[in-house]
C-alpha cells in the first residue's frame, strides 16, 4: 500500500494540470503561425524582387481620336513620320526584326494586310517571306489587350522598314520567364539585327542576372520601351544592353511638315535601382546618374494625341478596325527598324558617341517638356536628360 501511493504521489506530480496543457498548445500553434507568416513573407519578397514575380504591361495608349470604325487619317501616315525623322530615302532595310510580346494574335497577319493596302506598302506575309510568327509554346491563349499591342510593333515596323523580315515571337503569358524564354530565341537567330520589347514593368532586385539575355552572339541591338506613366524606371529599358525609347509630343504645320517636338508627359525615366552606369553614359558624362544607368537613351513620338493609325479587327473594348495608339510602345519597334535601315551600324554606343560630336546631326535634341514635377530629373533640357534621353532620330548612319 505504501508503494502505491507513492507511485500515485509520484504521478500526480508529473502530470500537468488541463490549464497548462491549453497554454502550452496555444504557444505551440502560435509559434507554428508565425513560422508560417515569415515564410510567407520571405517568399513574398524573393517573389517579388525576381523574375518569377515579373509581370509586364504593354507600354500603349489606345487614343478616341480616330473612331475604331472609321477610316484612318493620314496625320501620321507612314510618310509623315517618316519626314518628321528624316527616314525618306533610306532604303527598304534589311535582315529580320524581331517583336517580343506576350499572347497570341491569330489576326495579326491578315491586319498587317489591310494596313499594307492602306498605305501603299509592300505586302509582308508568310508566303513571300516577310511576316514569320513564332509561338513559344502550343498553349498560347489570345489577348485582345495585347492584341492591339501587337498590330502596332508589327505594321509599324513594316512601315518604317518595309524591306526587313518581321518576325513576330510570341511568349506564353505577360510573366518574366516567358518573355524572356522569347527573347532567348530571337537572339539566338542569326538572321535577327534588332530586338523591340514594347512592354516592361518595375524593377527587380534580381534584374542584374539577367543582362546577357539582352546579348546577341549575331549582334542584334535591343529596344525597349521607357514606360508611359511618367517619371519612373521600368525593365528591361534599364538593362545595361538595351536601348530604352523614351516618348516625345509631335505637332504637325497643316501641309504635314513638323512645327515642334517636344517631350511627352507620360514618357518614363530616370537612375535605375540595381543596374551599374555603362560606359558609354559614363564617358558622355551623362549628369546625377549616380554611377548607375540613366533612362531613357533615345526617344520617339509617344503622346497618343499624336499617335499612329493602327489597324486590329481583334475587339479591344467593343470596338475593332482603325485605332490611333500612342505610348512608348510605339518607339520600340520603330527604332528597330532604323537599326533595319542602317545595315548594322547602329548600336547603342554608337549613339552615344555621335551624340558627343559638336553639331551633330543624327539626333534631334528635345529640350522642353517634361513628365513630372521632381524638377532636374522630369525635365528636358540640352545633351541628355531623363524625360527623352539624347532625343529622337534624324538619319539611320548612326
Amino acid at each position: 500500500m505504501v508503494n502505491k501511493q507513492k507511485n500515485s504521489k509520484s504521478s500526480n506530480k508529473k502530470r500537468p494540470t488541463k490549464p497548462i496543457l491549453k497554454a502550452n498548445r496555444w504557444l505551440l500553434w502560435a509559434g507554428l503561425a508565425l513560422l508560417l507568416l515569415v515564410g510567407y513573407l520571405m517568399y513574398r519578397h524573393w517573389h517579388d524582387n525576381s523574375l518569377d514575380g515579373f509581370r509586364a504591361t504593354p507600354y500603349n495608349i489606345v487614343h478616341p481620336l480616330v473612331r475604331p470604325s472609321a477610316k484612318p487619317q493620314a496625320l501620321l501616315a507612314p510618310a509623315t513620320i517618316k519626314t518628321v525623322y528624316n527616314l525618306n530615302n533610306k532604303g527598304a532595310g534589311s535582315g529580320t526584326i524581331a517583336i517580343i510580346d506576350a499572347f497570341d494574335d491569330a489576326k495579326i497577319e491578315s491586319d498587317l494586310n489591310v494596313f499594307s493596302k492602306q498605305y501603299g506598302l509592300t505586302p509582308c506575309t508568310t508566303s513571300n517571306h516577310c511576316f514569320e510568327k513564332h509561338k513559344m509554346s502550343s498553349r498560347v491563349k489570345s489577348s485582345s489587350t495585347w492584341a492591339i499591342e501587337v498590330a502596332l510593333d508589327v505594321e509599324w515596323a513594316h512601315a518604317i522598314s518595309p524591306g526587313a523580315k518581321i518576325l513576330l515571337v510570341e511568349a506564353l503569358s505577360d510573366r518574366g520567364n516567358d518573355l524572356i524564354s522569347a527573347v532567348n530565341y530571337a537572339r539566338s537567330r542569326s538572321d535577327v539585327v534588332a530586338v523591340s520589347m514594347s512592354w516592361g514593368g518595375n524593377e527587380f532586385s534580381s534584374e542584374t542576372a539577367y543582362e546577357t539575355n539582352f546579348t546577341s552572339n549575331f549582334g542584334a541591338v535591343f529596344f525597349a520601351s521607357s514606360g508611359d506613366s511618367g517619371h519612373g524606371t521600368s525593365w528591361p529599358a534599364v538593362s545595361a544592353n538595351v536601348i530604352g525609347v523614351g516618348g516625345t509630343t509631335v505637332s504637325l504645320n497643316s501641309d504635314g511638315s513638323l512645327a515642334s517636338e517636344t517631350a511627352w508627359s507620360g514618357s518614363g525615366g530616370g537612375v535605375s535601382s540595381y543596374i551599374i552606369e555603362p560606359s558609354r553614359q559614363t564617358n558622355f558624362n551623362v549628369p546625377s546618374a549616380s554611377s548607375h544607368r540613366a533612362s531613357p537613351d533615345v526617344s520617339y513620338n509617344g503622346d497618343p494625341n499624336s499617335g499612329f493609325p493602327v489597324y486590329s479587327s481583334v475587339p479591344y473594348n467593343h470596338y475593332s478596325g482603325w485605332f490611333q495608339v500612342g505610348g512608348t510602345s510605339a518607339g520600340a519597334p520603330q527604332w528597330a527598324a532604323i537599326a533595319a535601315l542602317s545595315a548594322k551600324t547602329l548600336s547603342a554606343n554608337k549613339i552615344y558617341t555621335d551624340a558627343a560630336v559638336s553639331g551633330q546631326t543624327t539626333l534631334r535634341d528635345i529640350v522642353s517638356g517634361s513628365n513630372g514635377s521632381c524638377g532636374f530629373y522630369c525635365t528636358a533640357q540640352t545633351s541628355f536628360d531623363y524625360v527623352s534621353g539624347l532625343g529622337s532620330p534624324l538619319t539611320t548612319s548612326f
